[in-house]
């Protein structure tokens, strides 16, 4: 009898700090095109490339935002490993405790056309591409294409909403309604984050 075909899950990772439109959209879009059954935000414990550069939100809070913005989206989730495993977040890592535990899934590591021109920069490039799935989320009328068969690309009108934008807002007691969802909100003023620029 031939094989089942492996699940298909999509992996969107990101420091979250915090979470936004943009993100959801992105999430939202590869899961449809790419026909996954599943798209997760993969929350960084200490995202190694961030941290010198600003403080960063403690990973658990980030964690509440990331399931807070996915709430109630069929097909997505949020992956809180890295945070458990702790210390250093690297793509890499994971993906290796991944396929030892789900050695039949197939992972797609979803990243922005910026991200992906510097994936020689991180931890072991080598393994990502080997064990992943790349799915390239271009804006539209930037769509390229890859003769590389571990290479998807997913062109998509872009959401102008970015975290360091939120951040700035809420320092300057601006409104965040439209980069981010209630949820969100309710978490960001509950815990009075971002009160003062980064």
């Amino acid at each position: 009898m031939p094989h089942p075909a492996p699940r298909r899950l999509g992996l969107l990772g990101g420091t979250f700090d915090p979470p936004h439109l943009g993100h959801l959209a992105v999430a939202r879009t590869v899961l449809a095109q790419v026909g996954l059954d599943r798209v997760d935000l993969l929350v960084a414990n200490d995202p190694w490339q961030k941290t010198e550069s600003r403080s960063v939100t403690p990973a658990t809070l980030r964690r509440e935002m990331a399931e807070a913005l996915v709430e109630g989206h069929v097909g997505l989730g949020v992956d809180d490993r890295e945070i458990r495993r702790g210390g250093p977040t690297y793509t890499a890592d994971t993906l290796e405790e991944m396929q030892r535990e789900q050695p039949d899934v197939q992972i797609f590591l979803i990243v922005g056309a910026d991200t992906a021109q510097r994936l020689s920069t991180w931890h072991r490039p080598e393994v990502v591409r080997s064990l992943s799935t790349l799915v390239i989320v271009n804006r539209d009328g930037q769509h390229q294409t890859s003769n590389a068969d571990s290479v998807l690309h997913v062109s998509m009108q872009p959401v102008e909403a970015s975290s360091t934008q939120i951040r700035t807002c809420v320092a300057r007691g601006e409104s965040i309604r439209h980069l981010t969802t209630d949820g969100v909100i309710q978490i960001i003023e509950a815990n009075g984050l971002y009160r003062s620029a980064q």
